[in-house]
């Protein structure tokens, strides 16, 4: 596995953790309440006006409390398992630096499966119907294959239908941009520049600010309203380099300038009122 793929393995790990932690939470807790449950007589009634009746609701709120406590565990641990099972599932991410390579890979699937269509479809449509047949077994298609292939739809199409075959070209030519533009992206010449605010960085297709200590809450706003996110491993916000991460930087570094103008300003105005 490369780093993106070790580092998505440990997060689908963080998750299964703390699913196991609520599973057991919920455990314990529906024991102790089925516990204390135990300790009422069947069918014993709160005594209205016995003295013993503020302790004994008190007695059965605690266990209410603790099923609901187990059924908020148990909502709690289906949550993270389903987070565990979808790591991974979102398709192939530019941050994964074997991106190009999975999508090239993805892209001659798709390839493949235009050409198989295509010639699928010219065998259906031959008069010849066992010259047919024979062409589509050398396609490898088996006899329930070929019959589900001459059964017309409810366009009366046999074969594969066209939106199929549009549908998988429009994802070849989506697939196909997306490489040039990683291409693209990893031909560029890291950026490095430094301020008095902020040291900010665009390499390993990320568009990065780092500043030393913990930015101001007035920077933070700015920075999460272009959609940068804090990263503990890089210590910097961060967001991806593309063409919209590399717009949003510049909108962030004119709202810096303007912050330390305004900064500035009112600092020397202090002064001169002093």
């Amino acid at each position: 596995m490369n780093i993106y793929e070790q580092k998505q393995e440990k997060r689908r790990e963080r998750y299964l953790t703390k699913a196991a932690s609520a599973r057991k939470e919920s455990h314990r807790r529906f024991q102790t309440a089925h516990s204390m449950a135990q300790a009422i007589p069947f069918g014993q009634p709160i005594l209205v006006g016995h003295h013993s009746e503020k302790r004994d609701r008190a007695y059965r709120k605690r266990i209410d409390q603790n099923f609901q406590k187990s059924f908020d565990a148990n909502e709690k641990a289906r949550y993270y398992e389903d987070k565990a099972t979808s790591v991974g599932m979102g398709g192939i991410s530019s941050y994964d630096p074997d991106a190009i390579r999975k999508l090239e890979e993805k892209l001659a699937r798709l390839r493949r499966r235009q050409e198989f269509m295509k010639a699928a479809n010219k065998a259906v449509r031959m008069k010849d119907e066992e010259k047919g047949n024979r062409q589509l077994e050398e396609l490898g298609c088996d006899h329930e294959k070929i019959q589900s292939l001459r059964m017309p739809d409810c366009f009366g199409h046999v074969g594969f239908a066209p939106f199929e075959l549009s549908n998988n070209n429009a994802n070849i030519r989506r697939i196909e941009e997306r490489i040039r533009r990683l291409e693209r992206q990893q031909e560029r010449e890291p950026v490095h520049e430094t301020t008095e605010l902020y040291e900010f960085r665009m390499e390993d297709n990320r568009v990065q600010f780092i500043f030393d200590g913990k930015p101001s809450k007035e920077i933070r706003d700015i920075l999460r309203r272009n959609a940068f996110k804090w990263s503990p491993s890089r210590n910097a916000w961060v967001r991806q380099a593309s063409g919209n991460g590399i717009y949003a930087s510049r909108i962030v570094k004119e709202a810096l300038v303007r912050f330390q103008k305004e900064n500035h300003a009112g600092t020397s105005n202090e002064r001169r009122l002093m």
